[in-house]
């Protein structure tokens, strides 16, 4: 179903919710990749909903064009996905998240301890919510540009995954060696890295889709909702 979400300057935006078959539960932020809110955002929010958790995905290309949906197997969504992504602004986003888990915790289907996981774009904001929220814990999926807030990892006080994709395109080895490096200070960070995997290897259908991948990404990150959610 549809919700509205009030965001921080009065106007309210749009976000799917799947609530598990036994509530009250703990929340999940479902943080969207450079495609807006789609059908594989929805499928993903589905099983962690049939895992037991209240699954939200806000949508945060609203301020730029609301519940755009685009693909992968497209040129023109590619080009599209593109553009809003350049156009995005992080702290904004950032406000709209911490709007979502504000709603979500309010929910009377809710425990009232929210994590976030977020995929690409999402990734990156995912990395944005452990520094900048009371988020419980937050995981990344093959997250892009989280080098240019490294100064931010002082701030993380809730535990956080990364899971890296060795042969992301848009991560380059020396980039993904230096939040190895840097984020090794920290131990609330735990970084996996997937050997001869290319960015968005969990997109279900997508081009670089790896099963094994995902499979074993899935089993550490619910092992990890468990562990600081449940």
């Amino acid at each position: 179903m549809k919700i509205k979400i009030p965001s921080n300057n009065g106007e309210t935006f749009s976000a799917y919710l799947k609530t598990p078959t036994s509530t009250p539960a703990p929340g999940l932020i479902i943080i969207q990749e450079i495609f807006g809110v789609n059908e594989v955002m929805r499928n993903i929010a589905d099983e962690y909903a049939q895992a037991g958790y209240v699954a939200i995905v806000p949508d945060l290309f609203w301020r730029q064009e609301a519940d755009i949906e685009l693909t992968d197997k497209s040129e023109n969504d590619w080009q599209k996905a593109f553009e809003l992504y350049q156009h995005f602004d992080e702290n904004k986003g950032i406000d709209d998240l911490i709007s979502t888990m504000k709603t979500l915790k309010e929910l009377p289907e809710c425990t009232g301890k929210i994590g976030s996981v977020g995929f690409c774009l999402g990734g990156k904001l995912a990395y944005l919510m452990a520094t900048r929220s009371q988020a419980k814990c937050n995981v990344s999926y093959y997250g892009v540009g989280i080098e240019k807030n490294l100064d931010e990892a002082a701030n993380i006080q809730n535990p956080l995954i990364l899971h890296l994709a060795e042969k992301d395109e848009y991560v380059s080895p020396e980039i993904q060696s230096q939040l190895k490096i840097e984020l090794s200070n920290y131990p609330l960070v735990t970084i996996h890295s997937y050997p001869n995997i290319n960015h968005g290897f969990a997109r279900i259908e997508g081009k670089d889709y790896n099963l094994e991948a995902t499979n074993l990404a899935q089993s550490r990150t619910i092992e990890f909702f468990q562990k600081y959610l449940d």
